[in-house]
């Protein structure tokens, strides 16, 4: 049985249309760039969203991966590349020395937030000279609840992620396709998939 036809790509398509179109995260000629970990997650909204769409109009696609540059993680890019350049003709491996920058003595109060925010400014530039309006980030449903509760317990506010997000005045939006679905059948398909995840 061909992916197309497969229960659980059809289930996941459904939802992922379905919250595309609930928050108006695509329109007709928006170029979409796709944070692209390696992790199953981002493997598998790459996949989706390269794939044809049935409701939503149409768009271009396009990947990102932001080598993080630790010691240890030699080969991690290229391993990527390799998934990548089978779903889509157009992404772009960054190499940088975020991680261990964020790492560093200098910053030892909070490392994992500068490492993160290093990244997605990345993202963001490469989304610019890329010509992409929309950068579209693998959170899912249980990254959202998770997100509200630690801002709920730890921060004392109700917040969580916003399945899209304008920044830049308007010039850049974050959309988060996989917000309806769960993360056990995103990590099933990634399996069936073949995605070399750990």
């Amino acid at each position: 049985m061909s992916r197309e036809h497969a229960k659980l790509y059809l289930h996941l398509k459904k939802w992922l249309e379905k919250a595309v179109l609930d928050y108006g995260m695509i329109a007709a000629g928006d170029r979409v760039l796709v944070g692209v970990s390696g992790g199953a997650d981002s493997l598998a909204l790459i996949d989706l969203l390269a794939s044809p769409m049935i409701f939503v109009p149409e768009f271009s696609v396009a990947a990102v991966h932001v080598d993080l540059g630790f010691a240890g993680g030699e080969g991690d890019a290229e391993l990527v590349e390799t998934e990548i350049r089978k779903i889509v003709p157009e992404y772009v491996i960054e190499k940088t020395n975020i991680g261990p920058l964020a790492h560093s003595a200098v910053n030892r109060k909070n490392p994992c937030f500068l490492c993160s925010r290093l990244r997605r400014r990345r993202i963001f530039e490469i989304a610019a000279a890329r010509g992409c309006n929309r950068v579209a980030l693998a959170h899912h449903r249980d990254d959202i609840i998770e997100t509200l509760l630690i801002n709920m317990f730890y921060g004392r506010e109700i917040s969580t992620m916003m399945p899209k997000q304008s920044i830049f005045k308007g010039e850049l939006h974050i959309i988060r396709p996989l917000a309806y679905l769960p993360e056990g059948l995103i990590k099933k398909y990634a399996g069936e998939r073949g995605f070399p995840v750990a």
